[in-house]
């Protein structure tokens, strides 16, 4: 290495530069109440930048809250995933570079110690649902328009996740199946669909080194979580599409969490006080 190069010199020219999804970090987190103003603040002005977008493998990043309507909304009623239903109100969703995803669990990991030993973590909140999660599948209604890397960058209106998992017996690739085969081709079933693109995951374990108040959620290894990406609010198409009665009964998972959220405005604290009752 010449003394023009650096370490980061280095890393730009191994690195791979592959366009796409190759993982995410997935966050629902549930602010602790009467602290939801500063922990928005925070957040928005701190820790999305210095916590996440900072790091040279997170590429593109979008928040998204769910206001008490929305959380409403949520089944099943008893959830692995969240307790109470109503837990999480906001989901912060960050996508990785394809390739890279060792190397941006130990810089997350090694920033949050940093910004934990200096006062730069709020702690006045609980995670409900956090895991590096790797990409397992996209899925398109239109042949043209934003793939499933432009998908927190383009203006969606709404978002709804859904959590499953394998039932007894089955494994996480039977559930991949089925969505493929059965339940997608159902949910896009309609030329007026609102649904733009799904994208889904697979939770890895937390690291051992993570923070301590994360911790993975029981069932990860049959687990499969699906991002929504909508063109409306999700209230104008939750009936049709996503509400509870309308599902197609199915043996082929276990419906863990279905959520809906719309995106948060930047720089403001616009919902804030629609969070709770």
């Amino acid at each position: 290495m010449s003394d023009k190069e650096s370490g980061y010199t280095v890393m730009a020219r191994q690195s791979l530069h592959q366009i796409g999804v190759g993982a995410a970090l997935i966050s629902m987190v549930e602010p602790a109440v009467g602290s939801e103003l500063e922990y928005n603040r925070w957040y928005e002005d701190d820790h999305f930048y210095a916590g996440a977008m900072y790091m040279p493998w997170m590429y593109a990043g979008r928040r998204f809250v769910a206001t008490r309507p929305l959380q409403l909304l949520r089944y099943p009623a008893t959830s692995l995933i969240a307790d109470p239903l109503t837990a999480g109100c906001y989901l912060h969703l960050y996508w990785i570079t394809p390739g890279h995803t060792e190397d941006q669990i130990r810089w997350s990991v090694a920033t949050n110690e940093f910004l934990r030993a200096n006062n730069r973590i709020d702690l006045s909140r609980r995670h409900v649902y956090t895991s590096f999660q790797d990409h397992v599948g996209s899925w398109y209604r239109d042949v043209r328009g934003p793939r499933d890397f432009h998908a927190l960058d383009y203006p969606y209106r709404g978002l709804v996740m859904e959590v499953l998992d394998a039932p007894k017996g089955c494994q996480r690739s039977d559930v991949d199946t089925c969505l493929r085969e059965t339940y997608l081709p159902w949910l896009y079933r309609t030329p007026d669909n609102p649904i733009a693109q799904t994208i889904w995951f697979a939770p890895q374990p937390l690291p051992g080194d993570k923070m301590p108040d994360v911790a993975d959620v029981p069932g990860i290894d049959g687990r499969l979580t699906l991002l929504h990406f909508l063109d409306s609010d999700p209230r104008d198409c939750w009936d049709q599409h996503f509400a509870e009665p309308t599902r197609r009964p199915t043996d082929a998972y276990v419906v863990q969490l279905v959520a809906p959220f719309i995106p948060v405005l930047p720089g403001t604290d616009r919902y804030v006080d629609e969070l709770r009752e």
